[in-house]
């Protein structure tokens, strides 16, 4: 994974960077440029830990290690463990994260190099307790896996052979001692399943590290240790240009006023000319001077810039994502001493928060633009980061985006992304919602931490601020919600002094309210900061309804009806969810078909909300949802498969009611968009990348225009739902029919559809749809359409699914070539005799890229569904396989 520099794109800036030397005062710059040494091949790693190695004694030779890296992924490129993935691998597996580890480079420097004034060892992020040492001498402990380290290592550096060594402690053991000896600990993390540390005794809260390493509901538990990010040696002589930001203080239709800033360490004092080139991403590049005096120490520069009619940025679904490129340069009589580059896109954000006639508004604003936040929660893409490419950041982020998302909040039990991430994000339009990395547990009080914390923030605000995708810095994740509400945190509190209460929330709220705010503020200040989700920023209590932003758990967490979607209406809903399973396939990673079965010890393994109260709790919750609305399933596929539905059309029904009611709900976040994982979990794209039904059906619930047909308690509500920025005309048209396609009744209506904003249309009571009709045999589809061609669907049922009399569709399938599409492109024609709910098409073991999936269809229709695959026709044909409602449940 690439690094997480120290400030927003230094090590970019520094490669290549001209570096002077002043002779005097009024001496010119001696020109010297920078030099970068990788430090990233070669490394070995062995277990540094005797009693551990005992128990494993071919981990204690020294063997190659990949750096960036951990030591889990050295140990299973070493086959020195199994997949940890599979089976039962995790509980196997988990000595790893209470031992300790070393890792030992050896490596050559130069004359050149040690002639520098300036030589520093650069480790990007270390996981997360480090003793560095060079040539037999400590050189630095860590403590924060979030951090990079600039270490100056010049006195310790001889020319020739040198050997770098990491000792790499488990944080658990680490810290364990330590906090058993404490009068209390702090509450919210999640307990271990296997014992290595006391019940309601974490030592993850006092880390800082990525916390769900350490465990969750959705996630495994590999407490991970290595050096994650890259190594370097950095060598330069008196300058060197720390900082380079694109203030943008006032962007709009006709101007952006902007300020280039630099932020310069110099040896000595002496004049020199700052350059900014502007390069538009269309047209003619300028440039802008200034003469500066630098003096020694830090020197911060700036130069405002005034572009005439930028070409702004906008979010999916609002316009373009164009991107401007600033340049800037130190010159002194023609010659360039250093230089940095930034490419940013142009926007102005705000937070919108107004009273009105529902309380206080919480919306994003766009170039003026009030956007509704359609999207998802995204966690970590893996339990070991290194494994993390590129591709599949971008594969996940266009899946998000082919589903007509705008919005994604980046989950504070994580860790930050790399910069890739957020280079894919600006260029999809991808609004980012981004939290500090605070998972929900109850925060040490002590100044220490603070300051830690503290310095980690300013780094990664600085590394991210010039990536237009990020519009919210938000403290972290319920945090106040915990304090207020979460039932062993109340207890904990009961056992607390007055005075001890009163020590350890101030201090959270110093957190929340002053240190990480102040930092925003600071070195981000048009983007706006939260201080912790669900909130009202620290004004007042967490989870109102009329007021900030909401995580609504009582359906699933609370065992609710989903019916409860219908009666939720927050200003802003950044969480809710429904579990499902990954698909056959995935689950084949974990498990073999001795394990198909949801009592299996490798199912459970992989199941695991609830753990705490037992095996099972799981499982049981996601039958409970299954029964109560479909039946039971008849066997293991079915229940799966059943999973999937349940899951995509309980948040099919949130989401649709809550777009219905803007403008005073104007956010949906479900939770969760991924997994780290294969297993059972909220996510709606499994860790193989593959869409569960949830996806296909996010991408037609966030459709930039849709319909939304939500059956209350009187009767059925129909409107039109339109993100455009424009009116659209279009045409409504209501039909009910039974389950044989028989239309019993239909009407339609030209509506025009206002912008921004929701068109009611119809209100229909059960009575007159159905007149007379059998609920159980009918149903009602409401269709829009523009220009003629169906853009949304929406299917009204009078009875719970488990009640009605569906038929064997009778499915008659015809494979095509898509000859436009190139050799790899199909089409995929299904009729069906009687009506199909919840279609699922699947190709067996192949890989199959579908255009749609999970889908109704009606009695004789025919659906032409796009596909691609490289197998042959025969192979599809063979693997062809449709599931429906109909034959999915015991009857």
């Amino acid at each position: 994974m690439p690094p997480i520099p120290f400030l927003t794109g230094c090590r970019r800036a520094l490669r290549g960077l001209g570096v002077a030397a002043l002779l005097g005062s009024a001496a010119p710059w001696a020109l010297a440029q920078l030099h970068t040494q990788p430090l990233n091949s070669g490394w070995q790693f062995r277990l540094a830990d005797p009693e551990a190695a005992k128990a494993h004694p071919e981990a204690a030779d020294w063997r190659g290690a990949t750096v960036p890296g951990t030591v889990q992924t050295d140990l299973l490129d070493a086959r020195l463990i199994p997949d940890p993935f599979h089976g039962e691998n995790e509980a196997r597996l988990q000595w790893i994260g209470l031992s300790d580890w070393e890792y030992r480079l050896a490596f050559d420097v130069d004359a050149a190099t040690l002639s520098r004034e300036q030589v520093e060892l650069v480790f990007d992020g270390l996981d997360t307790f480090a003793q560095v040492s060079l040539n037999g001498q400590a050189l630095a402990a860590t403590d924060n896996m979030f951090r990079r380290w600039r270490l100056p290592a010049k006195a310790l550096l001889k020319p020739g052979r040198n050997t770098l060594l990491v000792r790499l402690q488990s944080p658990i053991r680490k810290m364990q001692p330590w906090l058993l000896k404490q009068p209390y600990a702090l509450p919210g993390a999640y307990d271990s399943q296997f014992g290595d540390e006391p019940k309601g005794v974490a030592t993850a809260t006092y880390v800082r590290k990525a916390q769900y390493q350490y465990g969750w509901d959705w996630g495994p538990r590999f407490v991970t240790l290595g050096i994650w990010q890259p190594v370097r040696l950095e060598s330069w002589d008196h300058l060197r240009i720390e900082d380079f930001h694109v203030r943008q203080p006032r962007v709009d239709e006709g101007v952006a006023q902007l300020a280039a800033e630099l932020e310069v360490q110099a040896g000595r004092r002496g004049s020199a000319r700052l350059q900014v080139e502007v390069t538009p991403p269309e047209g003619v590049s300028f440039t802008l001077t200034r003469d500066v005096v630098l003096d020694p120490g830090r020197n911060a520069l700036s130069l405002p810039v005034r572009i005439e009619r930028p070409r702004r940025w906008f979010p999916a679904g609002y316009g373009e994502q164009p991107m401007y490129r600033f340049r800037a340069s130190l010159t002194q009589d023609g010659v360039e001493l250093a230089h940095a580059e930034r490419r940013t896109g142009l926007r102005s954000v705000e937070l919108r928060r107004e009273k009105d006639a529902w309380g206080r508004s919480f919306a994003f604003v766009i170039n003026g633009i009030p956007v509704f936040a359609k999207g998802a929660n995204m966690i970590p893409l893996d339990s070991f980061p290194n494994r993390v490419t590129r591709e599949r950041q971008r594969a996940l982020l266009l899946s998000a985006r082919r589903a007509n998302m705008n919005m994604l909040r980046l989950w504070g039990g994580g860790y930050y992304e790399s910069d890739a991430f957020y280079e894919e994000a600006d260029a999809l339009g991808l609004l980012i919602w981004q939290d500090f990395m605070f998972g929900g547990a109850i925060l040490p009080a002590d100044t220490a931490f603070q300051e830690n914390v503290r310095q980690e923030a300013i780094e990664q605000v600085r590394r991210l601020r010039d990536h237009p995708s990020i519009v919210l810095w938000c403290g972290g994740n319920e945090v106040q919600a915990d304090w207020e509400t979460w039932d062993a945190t109340l207890a904990f509190k009961n056992k607390l002094s007055p005075d001890e209460r009163e020590r350890l929330w101030s201090a959270n709220l110093k957190l929340f309210g002053d240190v990480l705010r102040g930092v925003v503020q600071r070195e981000a200040p048009e983007v706006p900061y939260w201080a912790t989700s669900p909130g009202v920023d620290l004004e007042g209590p967490s989870g109102q309804m009329d007021d900030g932003d909401v995580h609504f758990w009582r359906v699933w967490g609370g065992s609710a009806p989903v019916e409860t979607f219908l009666d939720t209406t927050p200003r802003f809903m950044s969480e809710y969810g429904l579990q499902s399973y990954p698909e056959m396939r995935t689950i084949a990673r974990f498990a073999g078909p001795q394990d198909l079965r949801l009592d299996s010890p490798v199912m459970r393994a992989h199941q695991k909300f609830g753990v705490a109260a037992g095996p099972d709790v799981g499982n049981d919750r996601l039958l409970f949802y299954i029964r109560k609305g479909y039946g039971e399933p008849k066997d293991f596929a079915s229940f799966v498969y059943l999973s999937q539905v349940m899951q995509a059309e309980g948040i099919e029904l949130a989401a649709s009611h809550l777009r219905s009611r803007r403008p005073r709900s104007m956010g949906s976040l479900y939770w969760q968009l991924n997994d780290v994982w294969p297993g059972a979990s909220w996510s709606s794209v499994d860790v193989s990348g593959r869409w569960k039904a949830l996806q296909f059906h996010a991408r037609r619930f966030y459709a930039d225009t849709t319909v939304t047909a939500l059956r209350r308690a009187d009767g059925t509500e129909i409107a039109v739902v339109s993100d455009r920025t424009q009116p659209q005309d279009a045409e409504l048209r209501l039909r009910v029919s039974d389950l044989d396609g028989r239309v019993l009744r239909s009407e339609r209506t030209t509506v025009t559809a206002r912008p921004l904003a929701v068109t009611p249309v119809w209100h229909r009571a059960d009575a007159e749809l159905l007149q007379g009709a059998d609920p159980a045999r009918t149903v009602a589809e409401v269709e829009l359409l523009v220009q003629g061609r169906a853009v949304a669907r929406q299917t009204v049922y009078f009875v719970p699914a488990r009640e009605l009399k569906l038929a064997d569709p009778g499915f008659q399938t015809r494979l095509e070539r898509d000859p436009a599409g190139g050799p790899d492109a199909w089409r995929l024609a299904i009729k069906t005799q009687s009506f199909a709910r919840a279609v699922w098409i699947d190709f067996g073991p192949l890989e199959v890229e579908l255009a749609d999936n999970a889908l109704d269809i009606r009695a004789g229709e025919e659906v032409l569904i796009p596909l691609r695959a490289t197998a042959s026709p025969g192979d599809l044909q063979a693997h062809l396989n449709l599931r429906s409602l109909a034959d999915s449940t015991v009857r």
